[in-house]
């Protein structure tokens, strides 16, 4: 590889028309500038200035190195100047990778908000439910949903919100098959799985009192995505447990309706995750900042009120409160 620096000096030698006045430009001692000029036209193997006590000559293969290396030296210039204009404001593109469901249900409004705010950044979003390596594949940051700890590994984590998982059913549902008052009427109800790779599911329920039940049922429907499961239990098909910030809108619009609030049906975090602090562009670290307000704000938000009875339709009819036989 060639050395930028020895380019450099020889383009410097040129303009200066020679190697006393490039030395006094550059502070450099003209044996210095001979030299590495002479390491350069070493590495080419072509002479590129002749060099007499009168005369200062520039070889043809000089004149074609030259213009080259004038182009060379202002696309290094103009790389640099790249790098600075994004490290003294927020600028160029965010990549950026979550799950489907982080996408459709708390990003699909937030990001198009931080784009108002911030114009010159783009936003490149990679929606997939599979496994990210983030250095590996050049994403800038992640958003993953979890129930266990995440992996021990080098990326520098960031929690945004608790995500509290509860049971839901379509007001149909309810009325036909009536509302469970206790986990152990749950075994009389069809059940809606996500992530189903079996026949047999379980909702494992905890309240607040620290008391915890597990309870098998055999799905109706198993699906690994959220909207499916979420529109076939506003159809009527059964039960299902989903994160409660995703439920509020359709709780709030009576197509679904909270199943023994008082129990949780699991508890996940959604944590932000960018490979190192080191380096990190304006552009990355304002998005991170942004989510990290902002979805924790929505998602806290999309959580109030989903376990108490103010949300229910007023005036329900009856049989959406009678206990299965």
């Amino acid at each position: 590889m060639l050395n930028l620096n020895d380019i450099y000096y020889f383009v410097q030698v040129v303009d200066k028309k020679g190697f006393s006045a490039a030395g006094k430009a550059l502070s450099m001692p003209k044996s210095s500038l001979s030299r590495r000029v002479m390491d350069l036209e070493a590495h080419l193997g072509a002479r590129l200035i002749q060099r007499t006590s009168r005369r200062f000559l520039i070889t043809d293969a000089g004149i074609e190195f030259y213009q080259h290396a004038q182009a060379m030296l202002a696309e290094a210039e103009a790389a640099e100047q790249s790098v600075k204009r994004r490290l003294t404001e927020p600028q160029g593109a965010v990549r950026i990778t979550c799950s489907v469901a982080i996408a459709q249900f708390a990003l699909a409004d937030l990001l198009p908000r931080f784009i108002s705010l911030f114009p010159k950044i783009d936003i490149v979003e990679h929606a997939t439910n599979r496994y990210v390596d983030l250095v590996e594949e050049g994403f800038d940051l992640a958003l993953r949903a979890h129930s266990q700890p995440l992996p021990d590994s080098s990326l520098i984590r960031r929690p945004i919100a608790p995500t509290p998982w509860g049971l839901f059913a379509g007001e149909r549902y309810i009325a036909q098959h009536g509302m469970p008052t206790a986990p152990a009427d749950l075994r009389h109800h069809n059940g809606i799985l996500l992530k189903g790779q079996t026949s047999e599911g379980r909702w494992e329920l905890r309240n607040n009192r620290d008391e915890s039940i597990a309870i098998p049922f055999k799905p109706k429907l198993c699906s690994d995505d959220i909207l499916t499961l979420k529109k076939a239990a506003g159809a009527g098909v059964g039960i299902v447990a989903l994160p409660r910030y995703l439920c509020k809108t359709e709780v709030l619009q009576g197509t679904l309706v909270p199943v023994l609030s008082e129990w949780t049906a699991g508890n996940a975090m959604i944590t932000l995750l960018v490979p190192s602090r080191r380096g990190l562009l304006p552009s990355v670290r304002t998005l991170t900042h942004f989510l990290a307000k902002e979805l924790q704000a929505a998602i806290t938000g999309q959580c109030d009120n989903i376990d108490g009875a103010n949300i229910l339709p007023p005036n329900p009819p009856p049989t959406i409160l009678q206990v299965a036989p």
